[in-house]
């Protein structure tokens, strides 16, 4: 498997002839810093962790061009229906969805998710973490926007997986301390990727404190280059 980082929490997972873009945030996103028509080729599957505009980004036009299905929380779903978004696959905590070649579960996250329209806040599902499961490839765990709960254990015996995309930027998210000790006590993965960091000023501008706070752990840290794709 391939995983690219486009900054924030935009994530490209290359893998059996499947393409699959998780919170593309792009347009708008200061941290991204490729090229959007490379970034979304040959996509096959849009994964939103929640309604933040900065996770749902470039949803709905990228389905657009590509006819990639976006999956995401049913609320979240609706509300992209009126937008345009025409192809999508519903579901919420909890539930595993066959994708064709690999299933994407949902599970729990502690964040908010939701939209202003006209000065009013709307609701849009709960938030979650997003776990991808494929035959002879890592299951990839991407932990939306969250804090640190004890579940992670659970959900960790739940699914095994391998590979953590972690949300360390603070304010909105766990803190780098934080995000290690969840990784050192409740995730059992071979190597966390830390994100939501060094897109907006008021997060975290770097990962060194995480991998800091990662120093000794059997866990490998991988701070992806930003439009780089690495392997796992």
């Amino acid at each position: 498997m391939q995983i690219t980082w486009f900054g924030h929490s935009a994530f490209r997972l290359d893998f059996a002839g499947k393409v699959v873009l998780i919170d593309p945030f792009f347009t708008g996103n200061p941290a991204f810093a490729s090229d959007k028509t490379a970034a979304i080729k040959g996509a096959t599957h849009i994964v939103l962790t929640h309604g933040h505009g900065d996770h749902v980004g470039d949803a709905v036009d990228i389905s657009k061009q590509t006819g990639a299905p976006v999956v995401a929380n049913y609320d979240l779903c609706m509300w992209l229906a009126t937008k345009g978004l025409e192809r999508f696959d519903p579901m919420n905590t909890g539930g595993t969805t066959d994708q064709g070649g690999f299933t994407v579960s949902f599970v729990r996250a502690d964040h908010s998710s939701g939209d202003v329209v006209d000065g009013k806040p709307i609701y849009l599902g709960n938030p979650n973490g997003v776990i991808i499961t494929a035959k002879g490839e890592p299951t990839v765990y991407h932990l939306g926007d969250t804090d640190i709960f004890s579940d992670m254990a659970l959900i960790t015996e739940i699914y095994a997986p391998k590979v953590a995309l972690v949300p360390i930027g603070d304010r909105f998210t766990m803190s780098p301390k934080t995000a290690a000790l969840a990784v050192k006590r409740f995730l059992k993965v071979d190597v966390a990727v830390p994100c939501h960091y060094g897109s907006f000023p008021i997060i975290e501008k770097t990962a060194d404190a995480f991998v800091a706070a990662m120093a000794g752990h059997t866990t490998k840290v991988v701070v992806a280059e930003n439009g780089k794709p690495f392997t796992v």
